[in-house]
């Protein structure tokens, strides 16, 4: 695949994940959700999605280690079985359904994200741990198929009212949980060929530098304005896929 894209290609790609990951180290998340619409453009779903989910799960694991004082373990164990079940049926899907409806489902998923970041308010606070129930099932179902499942776990923990770190804690363990499963169902479903895990290698320096740049600036940003910017981008990004 690397024999496939061009310099400029690689260069886009390289600024997309940066800018991800930026993203993800100030708010905690949203590296799916941007580098996955856009590099769906220069990379098959199939290669973009378990390269992000890597990254992403290298990504949840050193922001869980560093605030797993905060970690709210009660919050996140009533959503780990029903992950599971939307995952085995993503994975069911995926060996399916045609690449180009697929990506154009994400596309669809994309704008109606985009829509709830930028036109929805801060849901109520709501502690039912019922909640876990949808929220575990559509977040594996589609993190599992784009990558991009984050928002469901991310509208439960805010029903919660969590604070500022103790919310980027247990998303990121969240994350890290999620994605230590998704790693496995793709490893056996071979998406994990030696072309991906090269551009995996590759983009590791750009993620960590990402990271980086993003917690730095974590608390000089608010976290409505960067949903706000995230849900413009995603917008443009997710009408691109369904045209």
């Amino acid at each position: 695949m690397l024999e496939l894209l061009t310099p400029a290609e690689m260069i886009v790609s390289s600024l997309i994940l940066i800018f991800a990951y930026i993203i993800r180290g100030i708010t905690g998340f949203g590296s799916g959700l941007i580098a996955i619409p856009l590099l769906a453009f220069i990379l098959p779903i199939s290669i973009a999605v378990p390269l992000v989910g890597l990254l992403d799960y290298t990504a949840s694991l050193a922001h869980g280690l560093k605030l797993r004082s905060d970690i709210r373990w009660k919050l996140i164990l009533p959503l780990l079985p029903f992950t599971l079940i939307g995952l085995l049926l993503a994975l069911y899907i995926f060996n399916t359904l045609d690449a180009l409806l697929l990506k154009k489902c994400l596309g669809g998923f994309i704008i109606t994200y985009a829509s709830y970041t930028l036109f929805t308010l801060k849901p109520h606070s709501h502690n039912s741990r019922l909640w876990a129930i949808p929220s575990g099932l559509f977040g594996g179902l589609v993190g599992t198929l784009f990558g991009t499942g984050g928002p469901f776990y991310v509208i439960y923990l805010q029903l919660q009212d969590l604070g500022k770190t103790t919310f980027r804690a247990t998303v990121a363990t969240i994350f890290f949980l999620d994605g230590s499963s998704r790693i496995v169902a793709y490893s056996f479903s071979g998406f994990y060929n030696n072309q991906t895990l090269l551009l995996i290698a590759l983009s590791f320096p750009i993620m960590i530098i990402g990271m980086m740049i993003g917690g730095r600036i974590h608390t000089n940003i608010s976290h409505e304005s960067i949903q706000k910017g995230i849900g413009i981008l995603l917008l443009f990004s997710g009408t691109a896929l369904l045209l």
